[in-house]
């Protein structure tokens, strides 16, 4: 026993199953992409045992892991063999990959609409990984040409974007797994010159196109978002934090679904505040079908909806609600409602 060790195990109790039928006999879809991650393991000649396996397909057990190979062996007919002196899995016909047939029409959708949303961090320094870990699941679809339709049919448009730099990039993951101190420059404030930060980073947030930072400055009773594209001089400094038990970025901003608010916050979050805005025209359809906020109630009349909801995201609500022009209306709060009459009294300055 202690010369095999714990992978030759699980090599050999596979092997003496091989001759027995499992019990799954459909592939739950949950299971596709772990499949397609053990085909390609095991067709890349590494020789990957269970526990590795387990380890890299998202913390699978170890029964799951012996479920879905037996399923492969005895139902898709793979020739997946142990190899003791390698402790791992191999095929014995070297050219084999997992048939075409295991792919449903679900499978090839998933696939094809991942494959497309995969657009949106192009700029981002995780594209290249998740798009080569995706390819390699899809191999063995896209080498029967067979990935055309799909690819070419479902299609999400990029958003705007800001290309981040992969060393600062590397740092703040650093920075967020260990809970290490930041330290960077911004001008985030809108600031010609930039200030130096140190900083207790709590979360990376994506939205439309661009990274952002969320956390809080060391040694201030503030919460903060900041930029990445705006960031200089990323480093991991000496020191680390705690974090704190209330520190997720959608228990603060939950109820309102705006996007990102940037800027400084007070120590309880940014202010919630209750929002009534009234839209005719042509905004009517556009309110009415869509979803903004987890707690939003529309009323109809004659000849517009009034929305009523709540959010945190003033600057955003603002944004939106101008976006819509002369067919939108604040009614309440009155922050906002001055700041509106504000904003289009400047534009009305600017037309003349």
């Amino acid at each position: 026993m202690s010369d095999l060790g714990i992978t030759g195990l699980y090599g050999i109790m596979d092997a003496m199953s091989k001759d027995k039928k499992p019990r799954r006999k459909t592939m739950p879809k949950p299971a596709l992409a772990r499949m397609c991650f053990i085909d390609e393991q095991i067709a890349s000649g590494n020789y990957p045992n269970t526990p590795w396996l387990a380890e890299n397909c998202g913390n699978a057990s170890l029964s799951t892991i012996g479920r879905d190979i037996s399923f492969m062996k005895n139902v898709l007919n793979a020739p997946i063999k142990y190899n003791l002196q390698k402790r791992g899995f191999y095929y014995s016909k070297p050219n084999y990959r997992v048939p075409l047939g295991f792919y449903g029409g679900d499978e090839l959708l998933a696939l094809g609409m991942v494959k497309a949303l995969l657009v949106m961090y192009k700029d981002t320094p995780i594209y290249e990984t998740a798009y080569n870990q995706l390819k390699n699941i899809t191999t063995p679809v896209d080498s029967k040409g067979n990935s055309d339709w799909y690819e070419n049919r479902i299609v999400v448009p990029a958003p705007p974007s800001a290309p981040v730099d992969p060393e600062a990039w590397e740092a703040i993951i650093t920075a967020l797994r260990e809970n290490r101190i930041l330290s960077f420059d911004s001008n985030d404030n809108g600031d010609r010159n930039d200030t130096n930060y140190r900083f207790c980073s709590y979360q990376l947030l994506f939205d439309n196109g661009l990274w952002y930072l969320y956390g809080q400055e060391v040694d201030k009773n503030n919460t903060r978002i900041f930029s990445l594209s705006r960031m200089k001089n990323v480093m991991v400094a000496k020191g680390t934090f705690r974090l704190p038990n209330k520190f997720d970025y959608r228990s603060i901003f939950g109820n309102g679904h705006f996007g990102v608010s940037g800027g400084v916050a007070a120590s309880e979050g940014f202010k919630k505040q209750r929002y009534k805005i009234a839209f005719d025209g042509r905004a009517v359809d556009w309110i009415k079908e869509r979803k903004w906020a987890d707690d939003q109630e529309i009323t109809e009349t004659e000849d517009e909806v009034i929305i009523t909801f709540t959010s945190s995201h003033f600057d955003k609500v603002l944004e939106w609600m101008l976006s819509r022009g002369h067919n939108a209306r604040p009614i309440e709060p009155y922050d906002l409602v001055r700041v509106w009459r504000m904003t289009i009294k400047s534009l009305g300055m600017k037309g003349k």
